[in-house]
């Protein structure tokens, strides 16, 4: 697994539920932009993947949700992929308070979807490597 890229994020209070807490659905969006804005740093942008006519995918998504975040909490977003041999990698995320408290784990199973065929691509890291202007962030 490569080192984890991060991103910081407030928390908003139009985030938050009626219990002042942040929203179950905003952790993804937490997490898409932590995944996101690897992709920048890498060198990678949206339009440069339509271009090349792939796009990532998400398959499964599993959150863990360990402590409670309430609005103006500071949270650091961590981003790390993990290859495996076939057409799916994992992407493992984690949201950490600034005193260090982990507030949630996400994992991932994802894609690099074919947009054309509309099938997976194999082997996903040889075209990150490809379409990477640093693919060290992905840990390749």
């Amino acid at each position: 697994m490569s080192e984890p890229f991060s991103v910081r994020v407030t928390v908003r209070g139009y985030e938050t539920d009626v219990q002042g807490h942040l929203n179950q659905a905003v952790y993804l969006n937490y997490a898409e932009h932590a995944r996101w804005s690897l992709l920048k740093a890498a060198g990678i942008s949206q339009a440069g993947l339509i271009s090349q006519g792939v796009g990532p995918v998400a398959l499964e998504t599993t959150i863990r949700y360990q402590r409670e975040l309430v609005a103006g909490d500071e949270v650091e977003v961590t981003c790390a992929f993990t290859w495996g041999e076939g057409k799916t990698f994992r992407i493992e995320q984690t949201i950490r308070k600034t005193d260090g408290t982990v507030a949630a784990e996400i994992t991932a199973v994802s894609g690099l979807l074919d947009l054309t065929a509309r099938k997976l691509v194999a082997a996903p890291q040889e075209r990150f490597k490809e379409l990477a202007a640093d693919p060290s962030l992905f840990g390749l």
